[in-house]
């Protein structure tokens, strides 16, 4: 079993008991913009991610840096929330417990995630036209698209909706004729 795997397989209770508390104090849709700002905030800083993935750093001071990078913009059940995960150890794996906390979260609201790679910028016309297709796909009542540019694909986009991926990128079908190319050659 992969590394990633143990760790979605450690982040699946965690992402499941904050939605759960979530639904109890009817604040779903508050948590779930909490999670997306504290999201949003570690992938800007790879400071703070670093700093938090680090076991030399006590739980006091990960707590302290918390509550002032987020106290006054979250509420007080992400707020705790995140202290747990601190105290527990596992606030290393917040990027992960938050990417499958939204999908639940978005999975309860009949909303699909699409996480698309492109070569460049997608134009706004693009991106209706994707989700179209991709509401098509997945029969999905919503679709959210998740943006990232991404050069090295060289040209096209990869679409990952769960654990389904569609690459049309030319690095992907460089990489197929290279196994292929691997396979006649043997």
């Amino acid at each position: 079993m992969s590394s990633n795997n143990v760790v979605i397989k450690i982040a699946q209770p965690y992402a499941v008991a904050l939605l759960e508390l979530a639904k109890t104090k009817k604040a779903t849709e508050r948590v779930s913009k909490d999670i997306q700002l504290v999201q949003n905030t570690l992938s800007q800083s790879e400071k703070l991610k670093n700093f938090l993935a680090n076991p030399l750093k006590t739980v006091e001071a990960k707590k302290q840096v918390i509550g002032a990078t987020f106290g006054d913009q979250i509420s007080e059940n992400t707020l705790s929330f995140l202290m747990i995960l601190v105290d527990r150890k596992r606030i290393a794996m917040l990027d992960t417990i938050a990417n499958k906390y939204l999908e639940l979260a978005y999975q309860m609201d009949s909303l699909t995630i699409a996480n698309i790679s492109t070569s460049i910028a997608l134009k706004s016309d693009q991106e209706n036209l994707l989700i179209e297709k991709i509401k098509v796909m997945t029969q999905a009542k919503e679709v959210k698209l998740i943006i990232s540019v991404d050069p090295e694909l060289i040209g096209g986009f990869t679409i990952q909706i769960g654990s389904k991926v569609i690459d049309t990128s030319i690095r992907g079908q460089l990489r197929q004729m290279a196994s292929h190319l691997d396979v006649v050659a043997t």
